[in-house]
């Protein structure tokens, strides 16, 4: 454990968390703001955190050491894609049971399921995870890895974030540092070339990361490592051959960026996929870096040539939608890249922005967001259910974005709401992925349950009935006034 707390500690020391960049050396002893209480339920564990970064690593099995509904509860938590295997979909866990623990066989266990594993499957490494079961027992799978590693001839990486230590966020760097102590560097490649470069913070939900390739591939870059996103152990092995980094996430994986940078000098920023300027920027950003690393400088103009013709495809299919959606207004309730990224986005077709969450956001993602809406009326740090609700109610929205958790407060509302986190099956990444974004929106906004689920129902409707005098013409019936009129028709019925 005392590995372990050097470990947070460095993490919390972090400089390149707030401005990533040009801070003295006063503001770099400031260092990371903590995360939520260790133990808290509230944001998830650090060894889901740990999970969430190094899963989509797809040919890799990941073994859970822990009682099985550590691994039932973290299998499969986000909507990521695999080009090729299939490995990391399949569930490996020691099962530690009672017995385990008071016998105290959770070693051996594990050993014998790290022996299982590479006889059945030959996976080109294993992932072993450490939980607050098996740390709180004191299990060391640093050992156990090392042996094995020894004795079975493949890498068996510990990752020893157990849950207790503190929130996902932490778990996100520590499977960072993870990568950094026991990946990252291990394979020299035989084709590095002065165009590779590495992607981080990209998970590749609903495969959005597809939409972006292509135009890497088009620019003659290489995306040697996208970490973790459809990732293959041997890439992200060599990754420190990369000649810059883009970070999509920079609250999940900075520590890795900036420590990539220190040890093999490959230059990052931050940037982001969403929306079509911030996609043109990223392009133009990364094609900068690679020619300030040695690249030939017609990469620029092969860029910009890129970003001419994609963003004319790109409006001109936004044209149609623009009429539909101008002055429509969005609530966006979500954190991280997506508080500033989507904003842009959405804003550049005429869409109005109310309100965006920012409780997951870092000061630089505020520092945007104050850029883009020039209201800080705008921005709120959480906002409690119930007030969702008024504001929705009181029909200060059009829609919501948001993730699963606030979906059925838009629904009881009756606004319509779309989901853009990781449990969503649209990809909304490049420019195709702008287009996207703008017809599930538009497609939500106009889809014509919302005027039915609006109407009052036929027993809150006025009765009118033709032979009564006017002053008694119309009645608003309550639920025994419908049972009153049960034997009227439907062409009783007047409209709400």
């Amino acid at each position: 454990m005392s590995s372990l707390n050097a470990k947070i500690q460095d993490v919390f020391n972090e400089p390149a968390c707030e401005n990533n960049r040009g801070k003295d050396a006063k503001a770099r002893k400031k260092g990371c703001s903590k995360p939520l209480t260790p133990g808290a339920a509230a944001g998830g564990c650090a060894f889901d955190g740990a999970k969430i970064v190094l899963q989509p690593i797809t040919d890799v099995a990941h073994l859970v050491h822990a009682p099985l509904a550590c691994e039932g509860n973290s299998w499969d938590n986000r909507g990521t894609a695999s080009s090729g295997p299939t490995l990391w979909r399949t569930s490996f866990t020691t099962d530690v049971t009672e017995l385990d623990v008071m016998m105290g066989q959770g070693e051996r266990k594990l050993f014998k399921a790290i022996r299982e594993i590479k006889e059945a499957y030959a996976p080109p490494a294993i992932f072993v995870y450490s939980t607050c079961v098996t740390a709180l027992i004191g299990d060391d799978i640093e050992a156990v890895c090392k042996r094995a590693a020894e004795k079975f001839g493949l890498p068996v990486v510990p990752i020893n974030a157990p849950g207790f230590v503190g929130s996902k966020n932490l778990g996100n760097k520590l499977a960072g540092e993870a990568l950094l102590d026991h990946v990252i560097g291990t394979v020299e490649p035989d084709d590095a070339g002065p165009h590779d470069i590495n992607i981080l913070g990209e998970f590749n939900l609903s495969g959005e990361f597809w939409l972006v390739k292509p135009l890497f591939d088009r620019l003659g870059i290489r995306v040697r490592a996208s970490i973790p996103g459809d990732a293959r152990y041997l890439d992200v092995a060599s990754a420190h051959r990369a000649r810059t980094t883009m970070i999509v996430c920079s609250t999940a994986l900075i520590n890795l960026a900036r420590k990539m940078e220190q040890r093999w000098d490959i230059p990052f920023f931050e940037g982001s996929f969403y929306g079509i300027t911030d996609t043109s920027e990223a392009l133009r950003q990364i094609s900068r870096l690679l020619m300030k690393k040695g690249a030939d400088p017609e990469i620029l103009g092969r860029t910009e040539a890129l970003i001419a013709e994609e963003e004319s495809i790109a409006w001109k299919k936004l044209a149609a939608y623009r009429p539909r959606l101008e002055g429509k207004r969005v609530l966006l309730n979500t954190g991280g890249v997506k508080s500033w990224s989507v904003v842009h986005a959405l804003m550049e077709i005429g869409i109005e922005i109310v309100g965006t969450s920012v409780k997951k956001s870092t000061p630089e993602d505020k520092e945007r967001i104050k850029k883009i809406l020039k209201d800080e009326n705008h921005m709120f740090e959480a906002m409690a259910p119930r007030e969702l609700y008024a504001m929705l109610s009181k029909h200060e929205a059009d829609i919501m974005l948001s993730g699963g958790r606030t979906q059925f407060i838009a629904l009881k509302a009756k606004v319509p709401w779309l989901d853009i986190n990781q449990e969503r099956h649209q990809p909304y990444a490049g420019y195709d992925g702008m287009v996207e974004l703008v017809r599930q929106i538009d497609l939500a906004i106009h889809n014509p349950i919302w005027r039915q689920v609006r109407e009052p129902p036929p027993w809150e409707c006025q009765l009118v009935a033709e032979d009564e005098p006017s002053s008694t013409k119309s009645e608003t019936a309550t639920v025994q006034g419908f049972k009153k009129f049960a034997g009227t028709t439907a062409d009783d019925f007047g409209e709400c």
